[in-house]
């Protein structure tokens, strides 16, 4: 039975490495891990942060998804909205998930990502 979860993958388009590696590395503050090599031929990078675990694929054919994205619990959200936008990336408030604030914002590629912090 499933245990817990291992790691979320999002699609990117080809040559985009420097750019995820900036935002998630550089904005987010995520480590980016080695991928074995057999997979980094493939391109794409890994990262993390804590227990997190976000992997971005090379899709030749990338679309960003409107709707589908990862959640990402955080502490101090108001700081973490106000760190992307200093960034210029495009953060969205919204309300409407009781118990919670949290805001969208969106990768250099068009990836949606939910910051969220319980029970505030």
């Amino acid at each position: 039975m499933i245990v817990s979860l291992d790691h979320v993958q999002l699609a990117a388009p080809p040559g985009s490495e420097d750019l995820l590696r900036s935002f998630y590395t550089g904005v987010l503050g995520m480590t980016e891990i080695p991928k074995p090599p057999v997979l980094a031929a493939r391109g794409g990078c890994w990262f993390r942060a804590g227990t997190v675990r976000l992997h971005l694929g090379i899709d030749p054919g990338f679309r960003p998804s409107p709707k589908a994205h990862p959640g990402l619990r955080v502490t101090g959200i108001e700081a973490c909205a106000a760190r992307l936008e200093s960034h210029g990336v495009r953060v969205l408030q919204d309300s409407d998930l009781p118990g919670h604030r949290r805001f969208y914002a969106w990768d250099p590629v068009g990836n949606r990502l939910e910051f969220l912090e319980p029970g505030v």
